[in-house]
């Protein structure tokens, strides 16, 4: 490319989110650049899966990503279980007139159906592999330069970037932008998993003493093996981690979780671990800048609720980046960043608060806490204005 492009909105992060509000912001004519320092040629190390609830897929439709996905799995019940005791509550898909909770879909995906879209899009360019080196402010415009010399001149800078955000760093270091954030202590073991039996499109939340551990429901294979996608949270320290067990260790752990009306489990390919802890900007904007998803709100992945709560974001920017274009107003206005940031900061922060507080009381073994757990999830499960609460905020839909 040459060394100076010019764009309307350049979008820092070639993730899940950068790429779907890249597909959002191009269907109203914007020039948009998506930077992405992955390379798409080199096979993803990525091994997870993404629960995409009910309010995500709607999103991904307007971005017609959505049909272009290889591969969906509905999740049309969830149970949630304590340690050794039944089930304690289920959010079945018949109490919300059959609609699915949402939907597994595999990572590469769902990345390899966005980049399908953006090839559509002749006014967006999806520049990869790219690093940013810079940003540079000012009143009519703003600079994102590159590694290799190239600037990216655009009106507005949005941060898709992740939990560890450049751009977030830059509004910290420039504009006195303060995050609250902390460590967990724990790590996420993922893996797919192949089983015996169907698993009938449940999900399942099991909370035991060492750790949440949860089963998705994940689409057969073309061969028809049933599968599933496993998360276990796990604690203590490193050298303790199942990412140290052998295949058949590892086996013997799963089985020992899973319910038996799965039949045999054997474990699918390799595992990956990822540390979990929390990161929350308090403010998301700045002159020309604003962050979205991770890069704003980084959360435990208890409810499965991250990516979801991003696209909640970008759906708001979308739909007023899109208004002031089509009424010729300014796109990186105050006006407009501040309305994104008071119409996204509670819902935000609830689920912040909320992910903490469960995490705290899941992970938490005291048995006064233990049982008041298992009375509160009893409780849910008999108070319908509650479960249907609670079922509303799995779906996603508003």
């Amino acid at each position: 490319m040459s060394k100076h492009k010019k764009y309307d909105i350049a979008i820092v992060g070639g993730g899940l989110s950068g790429l779907s509000l890249a597909c959002l912001l191009g269907r109203h004519g914007l020039k948009i650049a998506c930077i992405d320092q992955a390379d798409p040629k080199t096979k993803p190390q990525d091994l997870r899966t993404t629960a995409i609830s009910y309010g995500s897929r709607k999103v991904l439709e307007k971005a017609e990503i959505w049909e272009g996905i290889a591969e969906t799995c509905p999740i049309e019940d969830i149970q949630i279980l304590d340690g050794g005791s039944s089930t304690l509550l289920e959010f079945l898909s018949r109490e919300v007139e059959n609609k699915a909770f949402g939907w597994i879909v595999d990572n590469h995906d769902l990345k390899q159906a966005m980049i399908q879209r953006l090839k559509t899009l002749g006014n967006v360019s999806h520049i990869a592999p790219a690093k940013v080196s810079g940003f540079k402010i000012g009143d009519a415009g703003a600079n994102v330069q590159l590694e290799d010399g190239s600037v990216i001149e655009a009106k507005l800078i949005i941060g898709a970037d992740g939990r560890f955000s450049g751009v977030r760093d830059f509004m910290k270091r420039e504009y006195g932008l303060r995050t609250r954030q902390w460590s967990y202590h724990q790590r996420a073991v993922i893996c797919t998993v192949s089983h015996q039996n169907p698993h009938h499109n449940i999900a399942v939340e099991h909370f035991w003493p060492e750790g949440p551990f949860a089963i998705l429901p994940f689409a057969d294979d073309q061969d028809g093996i049933h599968r599933s996608s496993v998360v276990f949270t796990e604690h203590g320290p490193e050298k303790n981690s199942l990412m140290h067990m052998s295949d058949e260790e590892f086996e013997v752990a799963l089985a020992a979780r899973f319910p038996a009306s799965y039949g045999d489990v054997k474990l699918i390919g390799r595992r990956a671990a990822y540390p979990l802890g929390l990161v929350h900007a308090e403010d998301y904007i700045a002159p020309r800048m604003v962050l979205v998803a991770d890069a704003a709100h980084g959360i435990h992945p208890i409810a499965g609720q991250g990516l979801n709560l991003g696209f909640r974001d970008l759906d708001v920017l979308d739909e007023l980046i899109g208004k002031a274009h089509k009424t010729g107003q300014d796109i990186a206005s105050a006006e407009l960043l501040e309305e994104y940031q008071r119409r996204r900061r509670p819902d935000n922060m609830a689920m912040v608060a909320m992910t903490d507080g469960l995490n705290r009381l899941f992970s938490n073994n005291i048995m006064p806490v233990r049982a008041f757990r298992r009375s509160g999830l009893k409780l849910v499960s008999r108070l319908k204005p509650a479960k249907d609460f609670f079922m509303k905020q799995a779906m996603g839909d508003r």
